[in-house]
């Protein structure tokens, strides 16, 4: 029997319909709050599981252990009448009912809001839609690549680095932000229900919410009417915001005056670095950002980053080491946190977890309960329905 989820959201019950990306890391917040959460999988599993492969398994791949912690696997087949019954009597128990299928689709099933709130009528039904439903998009298909184009996303590495080729950024970020999002509204509906005693829909459009994310610094000059120039936060997109290269790595470092600027230059080699004659003979305000930034990185490389590390913190400059993804686990600080955690797959195979960050004094968060293999609580769930 796994250890009883005891935080802040304990008690609450999630029946969760979702699957790749967005819908798993939203309930994955929920779980590790401390909801029940009551993963509805069709009996092949999240298709998730096959992308990628675990030593012991073929549905435990990598991303879906990344976002399937602190849930119960329920294979239900919702085409089949017994499927349909089972869930009805689990929508009956749940506080929240969540899911990322299209619209038309979960009708089809007979699992839309109406029908749902006419089984609960205190429910709350959270349905991530790709695109608002009273705009022309509505009802096509959404995956983070076409968010990111449509929004814009994809526009910001050119603007960055200068070459006119539109790209995604390197991360799934649209799919996981609308995932925070859609969990952020779960939990508001679900303080609305406890002042109101009313259940309700919410939809979690992710072009609308993904690109109000995105332009939140890139509007910028386009923020006012007319526009006063350009989309992109200029010190956001320059390409001279990256890391510094050391002796022998690398260190981000972010001045928070120009007196924090002047002493790293000095620890570096470079006294009165505002005064220099690069600095005098500069033409114009972008030269001598050039310059600025020239003299920045000649300062870094005349220490290790362990040696920037103490001096910044002497001096109170903001930096911190630059980890290349190779060297992430050996990070003194989360080695103390214990914030990546060996665990056991229901394989057998060990992997590493990823513990909450959030710290509650009085309700903590944990990981209760590793990613479960397809169906593996069916019949404990359905046999306390």
């Amino acid at each position: 029997m796994p250890p009883q989820p005891q935080g802040p959201l304990a008690g609450i019950r999630v029946l969760d319909l979702t699957q790749f990306v967005l819908g798993p890391y939203a309930t994955m917040q929920l779980g590790d709050l401390g909801a029940d959460i009551i993963k509805v999988e069709e009996p092949t599993g999240d298709r998730q599981r096959r992308n990628g492969k675990a030593p012991n398994s073929d549905n435990l791949g990598p991303l879906f252990v990344a976002l399937n912690r602190n849930k119960r696997s329920v294979a239900l087949d919702l085409k089949t009448e017994p499927g349909k019954r089972a869930l009805t009597k689990l929508v009956k128990t749940a506080d929240i009912f969540i899911h990322n299928m299209r619209p038309e689709a979960m009708k089809r099933l007979g699992f839309d809001y109406a029908a749902v709130a006419a089984i609960k009528p205190d429910l709350i039904y959270v349905e991530a839609v790709g695109y608002a439903s009273d705009g022309p998009y509505a009802g096509r298909q959404a995956f983070d690549d076409l968010i990111q184009g449509a929004s814009g996303a994809c526009d910001l590495l050119p603007l960055y680095d200068k070459n006119s080729e539109l790209r995604p950024l390197p991360s799934l970020v649209a799919d996981k932000t609308c995932g925070l999002f859609a969990a952020i509204a779960a939990l508001a509906a679900l303080q609305h229900r406890n002042r109101t005693g009313e259940g309700q829909y919410v939809e979690v459009p992710m072009l609308e919410t993904f690109t109000g994310f995105i332009l939140a610094e890139h509007l910028w000059n386009q923020t006012y009417v007319p526009a006063t120039g350009k989309f992109g936060h200029p010190t956001t997109i320059t390409p001279h915001r990256k890391p510094y290269k050391t002796k022998d790595g690398y260190l981000s470092m972010l001045p928070a005056n120009e007196g924090h600027s002047a002493k790293f230059m000095e620890l570096g080699g470079i006294p009165d670095g505002y005064n220099t004659q690069a600095f005098k003979d500069a033409p114009d305000g972008r030269a001598r950002v050039a310059v600025y930034y020239g003299q920045m990185q000649q300062a870094a490389l005349s220490r290790t980053t362990e040696e920037w590390m103490a001096l910044c913190a002497e001096h109170s400059i903001p930096a911190m080491r630059a980890n290349p993804l190779s060297t992430v686990f050996e990070d003194p600080h989360f080695a103390a946190t214990g914030f990546f955690e060996t665990r056991t797959l229901p394989s057998g195979d060990q992997y590493r977890a990823m513990r909450p960050g959030l710290r509650f004094a009085k309700s903590p968060c944990a990981i209760h309960t590793d990613p479960p293999e397809v169906g593996a609580d069916t019949e404990g769930v359905l046999g306390q329905v």
